[in-house]
């Protein structure tokens, strides 16, 4: 069952999201975060509309949302997470490195709105790992195991 927001926790505009996650449209997948604890877990939202770029080929005849977006939606709120968890965050990277146990149960159609819960499971230095599961109205739509890579800036210019 997914959670309920704690009107306690750090909630995030899309102004704050963009000084944040490096990405931009048409591949920003969080509209706004409804709940962060740092170190601990994240409670996003994505509002999936009819104008989505993808749409026009996936599918013509009925639209729906691919998994591997849905699992990146999900990601990038884990993304927010780890800038929220890490010390300098400013100068690191995070890269998508992996994705293990990813099930869809139910198509994502627009109008729909994602509600994005990821949790950090091990933190270390060089990488960390989440457990992600995403929401439509109170049901899960997709869940899975997530890996991310943490890169120091300057380690990517040697």
């Amino acid at each position: 069952m997914p959670l309920k927001p704690q009107k306690n926790k750090e909630q995030l505009d899309i102004e704050k999201i963009l000084k944040i996650l490096p990405h931009r449209y048409p591949f920003l997948l969080v509209d706004r975060v409804l709940e962060l604890e740092k170190g601990k877990s994240i409670m996003a939202i994505k509002n999936v509309t009819y104008n989505e770029p993808f749409f026009q080929g996936h599918f013509p005849v009925k639209k729906v949302m691919p998994g591997v977006l849905i699992i990146e939606s999900v990601a990038q709120a884990g993304g927010i997470l780890l800038y929220h968890s890490i010390p300098d965050p400013e100068n690191v990277l995070v890269f998508l490195s992996a994705i293990h146990n990813a099930k869809f149960r139910k198509p994502v159609i627009p109008g729909d709105q994602l509600r994005l819960e990821a949790e950090l499971t091990k933190l270390r230095k060089k990488v960390s790992y989440l457990k992600g599961k995403v929401y439509v109205d109170g049901e899960i739509v997709a869940e899975g195991e997530i890996m991310a890579a943490l890169l120091r800036l300057e380690e990517l210019n040697e």
